[in-house]
């Protein structure tokens, strides 16, 4: 088992005198600015000429400049934009422009592991990667907790990456939570597993299955949609809260027995195999190839589906119900 480090185990004093710029100002990019900003670190924003986001990071009371100019300021980079955009910034913007014993930072691993970013020897290479999104990072640092963080250390050629990614991770609330030791390669393939298989693939799938086999069956659309999406937050957050256990608990008895009867047999071995499979595309590269040129090709695959996804009868079923509940759908910041 990894080890997990806590406030006492971080010194933000470590990057206190280091000038942090972070790259992108997206939901990770405005958390991490804004929580480093208001931990009294130094922190400027870099972004490329032109960003919806410069006026909006200037608001929020920070100094904003391009990403090259970043780069020659800083000690520390987080990049924080989109996976398929990373490379060619590196290279066009922030390779030609960094000096020995600086830090880049990464809030997920893939582009190192897969070797699309090669930083030089003479720099460090870490990742602070919080397990939630950019808002909560934010929200739960200002009521004075955190979000839990992975951190790995790729490079080290200060001899001192670790302590500056711990202290990193102080500055944004991680090790309020604690922040789990781990490295690029675990990191970048437990994460697209869960991405892939559980937490958007396997989910959206059963949502769309489980609604259109009672659609299809001659049941109201409108039921049909309550049973198969919407009600998955309340079970979703009971076992965030308590684990598998405490949602078994809470649910009736009804629920709890059709949950441990019926579900292995929607799960089946055939699942699992497929399960394995996903597994040994990531691990051996696969999708990544097939990330990288779906992007090079301007996404003609990725697009086509994404608005096919939208087509589905559950989502437009949804966006008609949501309108009748004002509490739903509130914009994250």
């Amino acid at each position: 088992m990894s080890k997990i480090y806590y406030n006492k185990d971080a010194d933000i004093k470590v990057i206190k005198k280091k000038t942090i710029a972070i790259i992108g100002y997206g939901s990770q990019g405005h958390a991490h600015a804004r929580n480093l900003h208001d931990s009294g670190m130094k922190v400027m924003v870099g972004l490329r000429k032109g960003s919806a986001h410069w006026k909006r990071a200037e608001k929020d009371g920070l100094k904003v400049t391009t990403v090259p100019e970043a780069t020659k300021k800083a000690d520390i980079l987080m990049i924080l934009i989109p996976d398929d955009k990373q490379r060619d910034m590196y290279e066009n913007d922030i390779a030609p422009h960094l000096r020995k014993g600086q830090a880049i930072a990464f809030g997920h691993g893939f582009n190192i592991h897969f070797g699309q970013v090669d930083p030089p020897s003479n720099v460090d290479v870490f990742m602070v990667a919080p397990k939630g999104p950019g808002h909560l990072v934010r929200r739960t640092y200002e009521q004075g907790a955190g979000v839990p963080c992975l951190m790995a250390v790729h490079q080290n050629a200060t001899k001192n990456a670790k302590k500056i990614a711990l202290a990193y991770a102080k500055g944004i609330g991680g090790t309020r939570a604690g922040v789990l030791e781990t490295n690029f390669k675990e990191e970048t393939e437990t994460d697209l597993f869960g991405e892939q298989v559980v937490l958007c693939g396997g989910v959206t799938e059963l949502i769309r299955s489980g609604y259109d086999t009672l659609v299809d069956a001659g049941y109201d659309p409108n039921l049909a949609y309550f049973e198969c999406l919407h009600e998955l937050k309340l079970i979703v957050d009971l076992i965030y809260e308590g684990g598998i256990g405490n949602m078994r608990y809470s649910i009736s008895t009804t629920a709890a027995y059709g949950d441990v009867t019926r579900g292995p047999r929607i799960i089946t071995d055939e699942t699992r195999a497929e399960m394995k499979k996903i597994l040994g595309e990531i691990q051996s590269g696969t999708f990544a190839r097939e990330f990288i040129l779906e992007n090079q090709a301007n996404r003609p695959m990725f697009n086509a589906l994404l608005r096919k996804g939208k087509e589905h009868r559950v989502e437009q079923v949804g966006e008609k119900l949501r309108k009748m509940m004002p509490f739903v759908g509130k914009k994250l910041e």
